[in-house]
């Protein structure tokens, strides 16, 4: 057998790694939305099948698919996302996630077919990371029936473990006011607009006696027409968000309760409509955390493992509710950049932050294998869960 390390596994993916980094800059040239990722999914899965691996299309979903290699025993789970973002792209780098899991996949499924290792590695090609709650919708159909622990990385701006992240419900909230002349007749109108208003400065009163935990942010998406028309319409959107589960509760009846509140003090009328999927927050396992990091110094790259707690949102999170699972991160460029940015798209399609998904896709292809192959790592893991 062939000693597991993860400097082996980089050489695998270096033997295809020209064409790795022609799939990551085709998925960077042509972003698709959420739920749109057709040609993406196409092109991931060409990739995989012209290196051998076994597909799925279209699986539980037409932009969903899953590769699988092996079968019985434990079964680990790497999951890929490749949707964009409006107007920036691959503003959060799924481009970059895409090739890294692509990769990891293939490195280690060779090691386990060489070595005939046992147990079972899928792929999960995850649409609809942004906003789109693709994990949750998958998980309802079942995608991690079967399987003992799962896995992603990220592009961050520096190498970090998985800090966990911010469970988050989203909201659209409409007001139904009165139309009138601003000038002329004034005392006939019911100003939505006003309502709006009031809500945002509730909120903002609010944020004063919020814990650390706990992010609560809107913007307007209707505010009228003409100042001189009384609003009878108006809306805005607002994403609440707690590491804190049971703060997140708090924040929904509150939030409710100002609704209702700026309905009342301004005579409108008011509707809450829930605004793409909740997603729950992530519990990071610590032992896969501790092996990716160990892996991606080993590898050169300059780790940082102390963090402060995530305070995004992502549908990795139902995921590891459901069993062990990590959202560890690569650092893709060497100083500070905001995600969701054109600063950080280029990042992504940068030789830099290619040199880095090649490292976190070895890195993860070792914690994979580690998993299935290493008992004394493996009970770690599984005691580090506990399930809901």
């Amino acid at each position: 057998m062939i000693q597991l390390s993860v400097e082996t596994l980089e050489k695998y993916i270096d033997e295809f790694k020209s064409d790795l980094k022609e799939l990551a800059l085709d998925l960077w040239n042509h972003p698709e939305l959420t739920w749109h990722e057709e040609r993406s999914a196409d092109v991931l899965c060409t990739f995989l099948e012209k290196h051998g691996a076994s597909v799925t299309r279209q699986w539980l979903f037409p932009t969903a698919f899953k590769a699988e290699y092996g079968t019985g025993g434990k079964v680990f789970a790497i999951a890929a996302e490749y949707d964009a973002l409006p107007g920036v792209g691959h503003g959060c780098g799924h481009n970059l996630i895409a090739a890294a899991g692509v990769a990891a996949f293939l490195a280690a499924s060779r090691w386990m077919r060489e070595n005939q290792i046992p147990g079972t590695l899928k792929l999960l090609g995850t649409p609809a990371e942004e906003s789109g709650g693709g994990k949750v919708k998958m998980l309802e159909n079942g995608c991690l029936d079967g399987v003992d622990a799962c896995m992603m990385v990220h592009p961050h701006w520096r190498t970090i473990p998985d800090t966990g992240s911010t469970a988050i419900k989203r909201y659209d909230v409409f007001f139904k006011g009165k139309a009138a002349h601003a000038a002329g007749n004034p005392e006939l109108g019911i100003n939505a607009l006003d309502a709006v208003m009031l809500l945002f400065s509730a909120v903002n009163a609010f944020r004063q006696q919020l814990p650390d935990c706990c992010r609560i942010h809107g913007v307007v998406k209707d505010g009228g027409d003409m100042p001189n028309i009384i609003p009878a319409a108006a809306s805005c959107r607002f994403y609440l968000r707690s590491s804190d589960e049971s703060w997140l509760k708090k924040l929904d009846d509150r939030f409710i309760r100002m609704v209702k509140g700026a309905a009342l003090m301004t005579g409108a009328e008011s509707e809450m409509k829930l605004f793409n999927t909740p997603y729950r927050g992530r519990k990071p396992n610590a032992a896969m955390n501790e092996r990716y990091l160990d892996d991606m110094e080993k590898l050169g790259a300059k780790v940082e493992r102390s963090a402060k707690p995530g305070a995004g949102s992502s549908d990795f999170g139902d995921f590891s509710h459901v069993c062990p699972g990590v959202h560890a991160y690569f650092g893709i460029t060497d100083h500070q950049i905001a995600g969701h940015s054109i600063e950080f798209a280029e990042a992504a399609k940068s030789d830099y932050g290619f040199e880095q998904t090649v490292r976190a896709a070895a890195a993860m292809a070792d914690v994979a294998l580690g998993y299935l192959t290493d008992e004394v790592f493996a009970h770690k893991v599984s005691d580090g869960f506990v399930k809901d």
